[in-house]
């Protein structure tokens, strides 16, 4: 069954507690955590003292989507914050190996994301690491954004690979997932859905969530 990941950018900050449990009860597996650096994307979010706000509120699987410059810096106190899983962008290393190995040190499961723009060939080197791949369906640093239909082809890919070589990583997509959007990125391959506003945005959380599974 393919798990979701509500992201909490759409989420109301002044009860966040309640939305994450909300979710939580609505038969959410993971939650999304969003960071931005304001440099690799042009937003800031949210950082360390948040996740680990969060963690002291929440036993969910905390999904942690770092879109930050150089995250190697960073990946220690955000394992301690309470991450369960740490993407990081390629783009945004300058030795992703040394990276992708780093999280795997700290004792929590490696994410590894791509742009739009950027192949999955970029990446496949690295895939034997991974624990989760995330393809981005819209650019990174914003929510509500339109869902890009090369998505599907490279999660496709992905699930050919992965078929292939054997490897059990995840696929996951982010950006623009509705019940439309969900469908085609599950037939694609995809295994985990990334969902802010169509999750936070619906009062009724389960039936949100009920209709990206369906």
């Amino acid at each position: 069954m393919v798990k979701i990941s509500p992201s909490i950018l759409a989420a109301d900050f002044t009860k966040l507690g309640e939305d994450i449990a909300s979710v939580e009860k609505a038969g959410a597996e993971m939650l999304h955590l969003d960071v931005m650096d304001g440099i690799f994307v042009p937003n800031i979010s949210f950082g360390i003292p948040v996740i680990a706000s969060a963690r002291k509120a929440s036993g969910m699987f905390f999904d942690t989507h770092l879109m930050i410059n150089e995250p190697i810096r960073y990946i220690g106190d955000f394992a301690k914050a309470g991450a369960d899983l740490i993407t990081v962008h390629a783009e945004a290393c300058s030795d992703v190996k040394k990276t992708l190995e780093a999280i795997r040190a700290l004792g929590v499961k490696v994410g590894l994301s791509i742009k739009p723009a950027t192949p999955v060939s970029a990446i496949e080197d690295y895939l034997e690491y991974c624990d989760l791949v995330l393809v981005m369906s819209v650019e990174p640093g914003f929510g509500g954004q339109k869902f890009m239909p090369i998505a599907p082809e490279k999660i496709a890919e992905l699930s050919k690979i992965k078929s292939e070589k054997h490897f059990s990583y995840e696929i996951e997509v982010d950006g623009g997932i509705n019940e439309e959007t969900a469908k085609l990125c599950t037939a694609a391959g995809a295994t985990v859905l990334v969902a802010g506003s169509s999750v936070f945005g619906n009062a009724d959380r389960k039936s949100a969530i009920d209709s990206l599974r369906s």
